[in-house]
């Protein structure tokens, strides 16, 4: 089965505009995990604008299911992965001032950063996921770099779902299908909500675990989290 790892990103979003601890982050992440959730992800960017460095030394020895640590692997998170050491790191290729994450890497002119970069995290046991889009190259290319696993920006099904879902998961079961024959994990993550993500699942059962944050965290403000975590875990059984 599929696994379900929440991103808390919007939670310490929600506490940043009042400066103080409300809500509260790592009471937050607990609670997914007692609701269901396999997995907690977390997205540090520069400037801090949600999830805080500190947040991520605070959750690291009190999650007790995977901890995925996602975002653009400069000096400064390369230096907090290998001091906090999760279950896995998720390289995204995302500008310090993208408001979210909007494409893959280019896994090929890129290679030699990659792969180095891929080269320290395994060093300390962190498995190694690369974001790409649906491009085979590209998908062969994270190979290349000696990633354990891609993670597939899921934005373009998203986006054309509801105009024709048939077409729209083609080129992602492909994709999907692709790195499991050269041997890589397959996750998969970014506007995937109650909608759209029973579908993907139904034509993509390979795919290892999602990553979900922003319709989620939406969702659980109008049926609390636990309902919320338990809608997108029955979404990840294939019938």
């Amino acid at each position: 089965m599929t696994r379900l790892s929440v991103n808390i990103n919007k939670i310490a979003t929600l506490r940043n505009a009042r400066n103080g601890n409300i809500p509260n982050v790592l009471e937050a992440a607990l609670n997914c995990e007692r609701f269901g959730a396999q997995g907690i992800t977390v997205h540090p960017r520069p400037d801090e604008r949600h999830i805080r460095y500190s947040d991520v030394y605070e959750l690291r020895p009190n999650i007790s299911t995977e901890f995925n640590i996602e975002g653009n692997p400069g000096p400064k998170f390369i230096d907090l992965v290998l001091d906090v050491v999760p279950d896995q790191v998720t390289l995204v290729p995302d500008a310090h001032d993208a408001i979210t994450s909007n494409s893959g890497w280019d896994t090929i002119a890129h290679k030699s950063f990659l792969t180095d970069v891929a080269a320290r995290f395994h060093e300390k046991g962190i498995r190694v996921s690369i974001f790409v889009g649906t491009e085979l190259e590209f998908i062969d290319g994270a190979k290349a770099c000696n990633a354990d696993r891609i993670e597939l920006y899921t934005e373009p099904y998203a986006s054309q779902y509801h105009l024709n879902r048939e077409m729209a998961v083609t080129p992602f079961i492909a994709a999907a299908y692709r790195a499991k024959e050269i041997g890589l994990g397959v996750n998969a993550g970014h506007d995937l909500d109650l909608d759209n993500l029973n579908f993907l699942i139904k034509n993509i059962p390979v795919i290892n675990e999602v990553s979900i944050g922003h319709a989620l965290i939406s969702d659980a403000l109008y049926m609390g989290l636990e309902t919320t975590i338990k809608k997108y875990l029955e979404c990840l059984v294939v019938k």
